[in-house]
């Protein structure tokens, strides 16, 4: 049964041979120009396998993926044109297009998504790529145009096309600089960047997508403040808004403007770093699974658009479970109780800080309620205000006690989660390594190899829940929207991207 599955698999990529991802049905009918975009935040580099979400809005302007997802979840090819998975599953091997040239003029080989998978497979520069490649042993360059990828196991399928999608071939010639200077195979190139204000894109001259990207050039300007933004849209400065706040997107829709809600759901996360103060308590950390007061979070912070959740996964997970999120609902009593059993004095609980995003009003308003929250069960702390790259530097390091942040990945295979750096099973930025979690490292291998024929799966699930619950060390909160797109009336031709990325390629304007 296994190897039919496979083969009508390998021969669903082989009849996909050529095809690309689809298209706007309406994209046909759109002229060209240059899009205006308007941004909250500035990027904080060209590293594509930096997936924050701050550099969402240029990933798949300067760079395509190995294969890429419809917003359905399915895998259609993109620089890989077939893939073929062994029988056993062990290894996949690609075949990658002869056509597409980065833009140094530079030809893709397979010795080029080497290159890439090697960086990614460094612990030190793979940076959210690296989780997704623990799986994977090694790989052999077959031919200037095959290369395939050896595991250290038999993997099930949506583990190898998670993967592949999320790798985004780098230049080989640019991996050394790629943070400061893009090197990508995309339809668009950089022209211009003047940090903390604006970036320019223009159409890369030799893209292998015929008649893409449609708008020849793209300007984004960063705006410190949302209502700048709208109002730049409104008074038609600007041709959308990328990463606008909840709040303005939903004003702007009933006003007769476009918006778009990618299949790219985010969990918003209460991030806990169990190596500082009080959280090395287990029973400190696990009272914060009921002091979420989740329906609030997302009323404030995100206008309603989302669920509340206890897990980290978006409902489209196959590890979902919507009992959690009754069972964990905001209760202070049993919060108590757990705070009482810690064994902690009132002065311990409140010995931390919260790191907050003081440029991202949501990340105000959600740790502001939190703080509130605290109050009612003896804990009063601080925030701990910071922006750009000194937030990000101190999220990715652990230097931090808690902070939010949004996880990706929660719509695919579940042992994607370890992509986000608070839920890395080995060299955990936060948690250190090895991880102080076994439990949880475990129950991730356990859904790696529970597949296939008679494998019970929804166990493998059910345990990952439970202990993600009870080391509890990520407190999830609600599903949102990351980087909504809220478009001019006269714009049109939007792809959604499976992890709601900006894609520009396919956008033009009405004749």
């Amino acid at each position: 049964m296994r190897k039919k599955l496979l083969r009508t698999s390998c021969l669903l990529a082989a009849v996909l041979v050529g095809a690309a991802s689809p298209r706007p049905s309406q994209a046909q009918a759109l002229k060209g120009g240059t899009l205006r975009v308007a941004l909250l935040t500035d990027i904080v580099n060209y590293d594509p396998q930096q997936f924050s979400s701050v550099n969402f809005p240029l990933i798949k302007n300067l760079y395509d993926s190995v294969i890429e997802y419809t917003p359905e979840g399915k895998a259609v090819p993109s620089l890989a044109s077939a893939w073929t998975i062994a029988p056993d599953a062990t290894s996949v091997t690609l075949t990658l297009r002869p056509e597409p040239t980065f833009q140094s003029g530079a030809k893709l080989t397979a010795e080029a998504v080497a290159a890439s998978l090697k960086k990614a497979a460094d612990p030190k520069l793979g940076k959210n790529l690296y989780a997704t490649m623990s799986f994977v042993k090694g790989w052999d360059v077959v031919d200037p145009h095959t290369i395939r990828l050896n595991f250290t196991a038999p993997a099930p399928e949506r583990q190898i096309t998670d993967l592949l999608q999320f790798i985004s071939v780098i230049d080989p010639a640019g991996i050394d600089t790629v943070e400061t200077k893009p090197a990508g195979i995309g339809p668009y190139q950089l022209a211009e960047r003047v940090v903390g204000q604006r970036i320019r894109l223009t159409a890369n001259p030799g893209y292998w997508r015929n008649g893409e990207p449609l708008s020849k050039e793209a300007q984004f300007t960063i705006f410190s403040e949302d209502a700048a933004a709208t109002a730049a849209l409104e008074s038609g400065a600007t041709d959308m808004i990328y990463g606008g706040t909840a709040r303005s997107a939903v004003r702007l829709k009933n006003a007769g403007y476009s918006l778009i809600q990618g299949p790219g759901q985010l969990v918003q996360v209460f991030r806990i770093n169990a190596t500082r103060g009080p959280f090395r308590n287990e029973k400190f950390r696990q009272a914060f699974n009921y002091l979420m007061d989740r329906a609030n979070i997302l009323r404030l912070g995100y206008n309603g658009l989302g669920e509340p959740v206890a897990l980290p996964w978006a409902a489209a997970s196959p590890a979902f479970d919507a009992s959690y999120t009754t069972k964990y609902a905001l209760n202070l009593d049993k919060a108590k109780q757990l705070l009482s059993e810690s064994g902690l004095s009132a002065a311990e609980m409140s010995n931390w800080k919260l790191l907050t995003n003081s440029g991202d009003e949501p990340s105000v308003v959600i740790s502001q309620l939190v703080q509130s929250t605290l109050a009612k069960v003896g804990i009063k702390i601080e925030l701990e205000m910071r922006s750009g790259s000194d937030l990000v530097d101190a999220m990715l390091s652990g230097k931090f006690d808690a902070t939010f942040g949004g996880v990706g990945n929660v719509q695919k295979f579940p042992s994607r989660l370890t992509t986000n750096s608070i839920y890395r099973t080995t060299n955990n930025p936060v948690l250190g390594n090895p991880n102080p979690f076994p439990a949880y490292v475990a129950a991730i291998d356990r859904v790696n190899s529970t597949f296939g024929p008679g494998a019970d799966v929804k166990g493998a699930y059910d345990n990952l829940n439970q202990v993600l619950v009870t080391s509890a060390f990520g407190i999830p909160t609600n599903t949102y929207d990351v980087a909504l797109l809220v478009g001019a009336k006269n714009v049109a031709g939007f792809t959604k991207d499976i992890d709601n990325l900006l894609v520009l390629r396919t956008v033009g304007f009405k004749p």
